[in-house]
């Protein structure tokens, strides 16, 4: 059933198969819809990929895999968990997520934000890059398993850990791994063994500082935290050490 006011939709996914869903989706933006929201989402994977237009996608339930993908405009609000390849290779827009995310968020992205309110799985930023002035921005609510940041070449990642008990690391291993471009800010701490190699920790400077305020005051606006109390705490910036951190393998 869909229902319209002006330029609103809505659309019951009720068992409604993924192709269909995203062909409804993409006939409702051709009509100038501007606004849509699909309630009762359960699975249904790559809602929103490769869309171009500043719509706004309201999305009610789970939505399956790769949500977002080649993204290049629209802003999409989750009220509940994604599942994996949230934001694959997106290119502009925003997705928020009110719950989890799962492996590999913002695969590939060259550009877009990110806002996730609690955890995300594996992976999460593997091979992020900067494109023709665009800079990816992942914020995470809370922590993320292994190989964050992984081989990441550009863009920004920060880590608020919010669920963590005072004192308490972060564990997740190999972060940064491969990583040869970009930036990841943890509140809190990693232990230094469970970096990767090529991944050097330092203390924030005056812009590394401004850069926070700014996505975090975002993230506590969407979320309804205190973006003061967050940035009070204790900040490590990790950074790659080298640029070609595997040159040697393979030049001659």
């Amino acid at each position: 059933m869909t229902t319209m006011s002006e330029t609103i939709i809505k659309i019951d996914s009720t068992g409604v198969y993924y192709r269909d869903l995203n062909a409804r989706l993409r006939e409702a933006i051709t009509n100038g819809a501007t606004k849509i929201e699909l309630q009762n989402v359960y699975g249904q994977r790559y809602i929103g990929t490769d869309l171009n237009q500043p719509v706004e996608i309201e999305i009610f339930g789970t939505p399956g895999n790769d949500l977002g993908a080649f993204m290049n405009g629209p802003r999409i609000i989750i009220h509940g968990s994604a599942q994996d390849g949230c934001g694959n290779t997106m290119n502009e827009g925003e997705i928020i997520v009110h719950g989890r995310a799962g492996d590999t968020v913002g695969l590939s992205a060259r550009g877009g934000k990110i806002y996730i309110r609690g955890d995300v799985g594996y992976r999460a930023g593997i091979h992020m890059k900067e494109y023709q002035g665009k800079k990816p921005i992942i914020v995470i609510g809370g922590t993320a398993q292994d190989f964050l940041g992984e081989y990441m070449a550009g863009g920004t990642i920060i880590l608020l850990g919010l669920k963590l008990k005072d004192g308490q690391d972060h564990l997740s291993r190999y972060v940064g791994t491969g990583m040869h471009g970009g930036v990841i800010y943890v509140r809190g701490n990693i232990p230094k063994y469970h970096l990767g190699r090529e991944v050097g920790v330092a203390k924030l400077n005056e812009k590394d500082n401004a850069v926070l305020k700014e996505h975090v005051t975002v993230f506590s606006g969407l979320f309804g935290f205190n973006a003061d109390d967050i940035l009070k705490s204790n900040f490590i910036k990790l950074y790659p050490r080298w640029l070609r951190p595997y040159g040697r393998l393979y030049a001659y």
